[in-house]
């Protein structure tokens, strides 16, 4: 209870302090603000300065770790809001998604990886007159350029 007082009790945020801690651009910041994924943030009396609540800084932070995973905006909304109902059932499922989609991202990224590296192999070989190594790295390409083409 001691630290949700200590959150509570924080003091506002200008929207440089919001982007430096949560590595949003502001920007960004406003844009989320715009299209309706964070609510929109009080303003200074004085200054009309964006100040953002300790709860909207939660929010970003949380935002901010999303969008670092690749997570779209609408799974962000969504996100939202089945996190404001506690529907455990979706957010797995959001997160399965999302743990799916980074999956395949990375296995793409091997594939993509072991390309370039017989490419390179292909003409190491080459620079240095190997024609044996230059036939083994062909063969090997060919099948990784078919599956990068079906993607």
């Amino acid at each position: 209870m001691a630290a949700i007082d200590r959150v509570d009790d924080a003091p506002p945020l200008t929207i440089q302090e919001v982007s430096r801690l949560s590595g949003l651009s502001e920007p960004t910041l406003r844009y989320y603000e715009r299209i309706g994924l964070i609510d929109a943030v009080d303003r200074d009396g004085s200054s009309g300065h964006r100040r953002y609540s300790p709860a909207a800084v939660e929010t970003i932070e949380a935002l901010a770790c999303l969008r670092a995973t690749g997570v779209s905006v609408r799974d962000m909304r969504a996100y939202l809001r089945h996190l404001d109902i506690s529907d455990a059932t979706r957010l797995r499922e959001l997160f399965q998604c999302n743990a799916d989609r980074a999956a395949e991202e990375i296995e793409r990224m091997r594939v993509r990886t072991r390309y370039l590296q017989l490419k390179a192999d292909l003409w190491s070989a080459r620079e240095r007159g190997d024609t044996a190594a230059e036939r083994r790295a062909i063969t090997e390409i060919g099948p990784i350029t078919s599956e990068m083409r079906s993607w």
